[in-house]
């Protein structure tokens, strides 16, 4: 039997958009901590914890676009489409949180204050949107002859609204524990505190949506409701559940410092998990499946030669750059 092109390529892209959601979210949340963070000298400790890494976390997300448009141009065209609004806002977002990150280490004091206001906007905007179109990929897409009929506020309903503010402390805490690893004093004991609280609204967020959720569509119901469906979707909840308690456990008992953002990512990894698992193999909801949108198998296997070049290089200086830069922030001029 020869090698699933269609699936492998699922795969492929999946992994990039899971390593942009888990590395990127650290970094969108460092912004979004920007909200309770009042000292300069603080916040300094906070960008340069993710100054040398912050620009590589993003190649994940052209991996993944990249990906998307070369094995699955059907969905590509649709997704694009319905979601250009949304998408669009939240490119801006990334580009005003890059241009505020570089700026705000050039600028005189009296203006260093605006461009943290512009970080923090920048993050905020990625982050919703980003969880927006989440939602809306999971409700599905009105398409007659492979094509997008709907209009383009169509992603504006409660069910985003609600994804788009679930992903806000979920990026937050990712931010929260990352600094548990990187800062220590004054600063540590408040994201410990703030990374408590956060981890419980994450936990009211993933609730709300792990109830509504069976009940937007009419596969979505059948995927988790009906038997003998229901017991093998609930496992990975299961799993959630028990890392939310060890996590919480983790933050509010010990004073461990790396296995918190380490929980965090498998709580997220999950989540993320149970999103595919919901919606597979449809690739374009609420009907369309990842091989009526894929490309050509030629396509598809000369593509792959690429792929298999770029994502070990990928993954090699990534992890290069998180062990050169491991350890503490002690100063705001570098690492110790």
């Amino acid at each position: 039997m020869g090698l699933d092109l269609v699936t492998t390529w699922t795969l492929i892209i999946g992994f990039g958009l899971m390593m942009y959601v888990l590395l990127d979210g650290f970094d969108l949340g460092i912004g979004l901590l920007f909200l309770g963070v009042r000292d300069k000298h603080d916040r300094d400790l906070m960008v340069n914890s993710v100054a040398p890494v912050w620009d590589g976390n993003e190649t994940w997300l052209v991996l993944g676009g990249a990906g998307l448009m070369a094995a699955f141009p059907l969905a590509y065209s649709v997704i694009l489409e319905a979601l250009y609004v949304p998408l669009l806002i939240m490119l801006f977002g990334l580009i005003l949180r890059g241009v505020a990150f570089e700026f705000r280490f050039k600028a005189i004091a009296q203006h260093q204050g605006i461009w943290d206001v512009l970080f923090c906007v920048g993050s905020l905007l990625a982050t919703f949107f980003q969880g927006a179109a989440m939602g809306a990929v999971i409700q599905g897409f009105a398409v007659e002859n492979h094509q997008y009929v709907g209009g383009a506020w169509d992603w504006l309903n409660g069910f985003s609204i609600l994804t788009g503010f679930s992903l806000l402390p979920a990026y937050a805490l990712l931010g929260s524990t990352w600094l548990l690893i990187k800062t220590e004093g004054d600063l540590y004991k408040k994201m410990r505190h703030y990374s408590r609280h956060l981890l419980v609204w994450l936990g009211f967020a993933m609730i709300a949506l792990l109830l509504i959720t069976p009940f937007l569509t009419e596969s979505l119901r059948e995927r988790w409701l009906t038997l003998p469906n229901f017991f093998y979707m609930s496992f990975v909840p299961m799993l959630g559940l028990m890392l939310f308690t060890w996590l919480y456990y983790v933050i509010r008992f010990s004073d461990w410092e790396k296995w918190p953002f380490a929980i965090t990512l498998a709580l997220l990894g999950t989540a993320y998990f149970t999103l595919i698992t919901s919606l597979w193999p449809n690739i374009i909801p609420p009907n369309i499946t990842i091989y009526e949108a894929a490309a050509p198998q030629s396509s598809l296997r000369f593509a792959l030669w690429g792929v298999l070049i770029i994502v070990p290089i990928i993954l090699g200086y990534t992890f290069w750059s998180y062990h050169v830069f491991r350890g503490k922030v002690r100063d705001t001029e570098g690492y110790h």
